[in-house]
């Protein structure tokens, strides 16, 4: 059985199996200690019964141990209706995938995002990654816009375009938040 649990410093020593993913972005250590001081309610943790970790996700911070994490962030303007849950990341190790562990996440950092009275949850994908932007779309999400070359590159390769994807919550009750900008933006021109 997983069980879900916050997440602590220790479980920085625990994941690399999913952050070798090469579609993960992988951060500092200081950059999780970060997101885990400011953001604990979104820094959460998967464990499988062995006790290994089986992903993360993002979102002010959701980290899961040999299964998922997902990791976040609350951030934007209240009086401009943009306050909102940000998914910084979201990894299932591959062992792990396509057990509805990612699903379980999403959801987990969308109630969060609700109690903290956001608009809306976006996120940022890879425009290459496709079984991520599939399973997004299923889960609700729509392309807001197209950031150009938003991702760095290694190796000479040229930089990669994202999807900033969205999904409105209650609290935007005209769905403002998720209608789709005719044009790409740069990452310059995201506040």
């Amino acid at each position: 059985m997983t069980t879900l649990r916050a997440f602590t410093c220790d479980d920085l020593f625990r994941f690399n199996n999913i952050n070798l993913d090469p579609l993960t972005e992988t951060y500092g250590i200081p950059f999780y200690l970060q997101y885990l001081a400011h953001w604990p309610e979104y820094f959460i943790v998967a464990e499988a019964p062995g006790g290994e970790l089986m992903g993360y996700s993002e979102n002010a911070a959701v980290l899961m141990l040999c299964m998922f994490t997902v990791m976040g962030k609350a951030e934007g303007s209240v009086a401009r209706e943009e306050w909102h849950g940000h998914v910084t990341a979201l990894s299932v190790a591959p062992e792990f995938r396509r057990l509805g562990l990612a699903a379980k996440l999403m959801e987990l950092l969308e109630e969060i995002s609700e109690k903290k009275g956001g608009f809306f949850v976006d996120l940022f994908v890879r425009v290459s990654n496709q079984v991520a932007v599939n399973m997004y779309k299923q889960l609700g999400y729509s392309v807001y816009r197209t950031v150009l070359e938003y991702y760095s590159a290694s190796s000479g390769e040229p930089d990669e375009d994202a999807y900033d994807m969205r999904k409105a919550l209650s609290r935007d009750t005209e769905k403002k938040s998720v209608i789709p900008l005719p044009h790409p933006v740069r990452p310059e021109d995201i506040e």
